[in-house]
């Protein structure tokens, strides 16, 4: 649906006129670089037996940014002309003010490809499109006669980026992303509940829309509702938590994941500051962030900087041993990069943030890690939550959760939330599942208002002593 492959210095600019005016820009500095992009998405929502939405939205740009010291001056336009560069460049180049830094080594160069660069808007005709929303949503209809209202959203992006630094490297990257999301909402006895599950990707939209995909995340969306349908009311009051395997890494990547990000520390605002080297969490327990997995959601061959993607350990063993790095940071703090510097778009400067975080898999089998369990819950299932960065303090509501006692689950319970704070849930961690599995990619961070798509995962853990707050008399 584009025109052809996006090739601005082919197009709109001079690379030796971009290259110098972005060398002028940041003469004297530390740093910098010309971002330019280009990304075009597509979102259809089929809710209550029709399309409520069909939106197509594209948009071009570039972002040029001078660094000298923790000072960045950035500029951004829609308008890919030497003009706009220029007076980009006069923008950006106030922040190097009279200078006295020494540009930073270019990052090291890579071949890697870790998705297609294949459109996935391309990849299925509109009309099929529509169709399989509608087969989507009678086919959940008629799984159950309690099934109330279905939505259905497929959702398709493609972002081209090109990176030039001032040494003349210039990097470039196409990266591809698919969404589907099916909602469920479902009634008996005048007591509605609902359930949602979803899939993606840095892959096409062919595999979501196979029938197969669908239909198994159509019947888990009903289960989950049906689950919640016959909820009780959640306990309260300070008990053991087991979590579920996958998608509770959401909660990893919240109350740990933001405090080991490279900026956080360096301005000692996290709850990690100054703990290098130090143990943060229980025996067994290792954290990574990972952007480096073929077709994940979080994955980027190289991030907005141009520094290829890494395998980075967070902590190992329950030691604090690495933190997410942008060039910046890193540079401020005397360590490498680690490819974590990501923007949302053109109009964004680069900050460190997280792609695929996850814990790895332990030696326990997770039925005996439940069995391990007195007296609490097991959650499976969570939606939003709030995070203190400073404190590492976070409260997160469960969407999919069950009374344990004396090792057995029981029935489903509704409205419990999980209270605590990042660092002293790690060392309360007792158990560690060798069920490792990453979330279904349907996940996205915010963080200084951005948003960037990511991983999480985990496996299956026994948390000892967390805080649930329920709706139990």
């Amino acid at each position: 649906m584009t025109d052809g492959p996006f090739r601005p210095f082919e197009r709109d600019l001079d690379e030796h006129i971009a290259l110098t005016l972005l060398r002028e820009a940041v003469s004297g500095g530390d740093d910098g670089e010309l971002f330019l992009e280009r990304r075009h998405s597509e979102v259809l929502v089929f809710d209550d037996g029709r399309i409520r939405t069909a939106s197509y939205d594209a948009a071009e740009g570039f972002g040029l940014r001078a660094v000298r010291g923790e000072t960045a001056g950035y500029a951004h336009s829609t308008d890919i002309s030497e003009a706009a560069l220029r007076r980009a460049a006069e923008t950006a180049r106030l922040a190097v003010g009279d200078g006295g830094g020494k540009i930073a080594d270019a990052p090291p160069p890579t071949n890697r490809r870790l998705y297609t660069d294949a459109d996935p808007l391309d990849d299925a005709a509109f009309p099929l499109k529509v169709d399989t929303l509608a087969e989507i949503d009678a086919f959940a209809r008629a799984l159950d006669p309690r099934v109330r209202q279905v939505s259905a959203t497929l959702a398709a992006s493609l972002q081209e980026v090109e990176i030039l630094r001032p040494e003349g490297h210039r990097v470039r990257d196409v990266r591809p992303m698919t969404r589907l999301n099916i909602s469920v909402i479902v009634e008996e006895n005048g007591r509605r509940e609902s359930g949602s599950h979803g899939s993606g990707g840095r892959t096409g939209i062919a595999g979501l829309i196979a029938r197969d995909t669908w239909e198994a995340s159509a019947r888990e969306a009903l289960r989950i509702a049906l689950v919640n349908l016959r909820a009780e009311p959640a306990p309260a009051g300070v008990m053991d938590v087991a979590l579920g395997a996958g998608w509770p890494g959401i909660l990893l990547h919240e109350a740990v994941g933001h405090g080991l990000e490279g900026d956080f520390n360096r301005k000692k605002s996290s709850a990690f500051a100054g703990l290098m080297g130090q143990r943060v969490a229980a025996p067994g327990v290792t954290v990574l962030d990972d952007g480096t997995i073929p077709d994940r959601r979080g994955s980027i061959s190289v991030d907005d900087e141009g520094t290829p993607s890494n395998r980075t350990v967070l902590i190992e063993d329950g030691i604090l041993v690495g933190y997410m790095q942008d060039r910046q940071n890193a540079r401020l703090m005397g360590v490498s990069p680690t490819g974590n510097g990501r923007r949302e778009s053109f109009e964004h400067a680069p900050m460190p943030r997280m792609t695929n975080t996850y814990m790895l898999a332990g030696g326990s089998d997770p039925a005996d890690i439940v069995a391990d369990v007195p007296d609490g819950i097991y959650a499976v299932g969570f939606g939003g939550g709030q995070v203190d960065i400073t404190s590492g303090k976070f409260v997160f509501s469960c969407t999919e959760a069950y009374r344990v006692r004396n090792g057995k689950i029981g029935a489903p319970v509704r409205g419990a939330t999980l209270i605590g704070d990042g660092a002293t849930a790690l060392q309360k961690i007792r158990g560690i599942g060798n069920d490792m599995t990453l979330d279904p990619g349907i996940g996205n961070c915010g963080k200084a208002g951005q948003w960037v798509p990511v991983g999480v995962g985990q496996p299956t853990l026994l948390v000892g002593g967390l805080t649930v707050g329920g709706s139990a008399a």
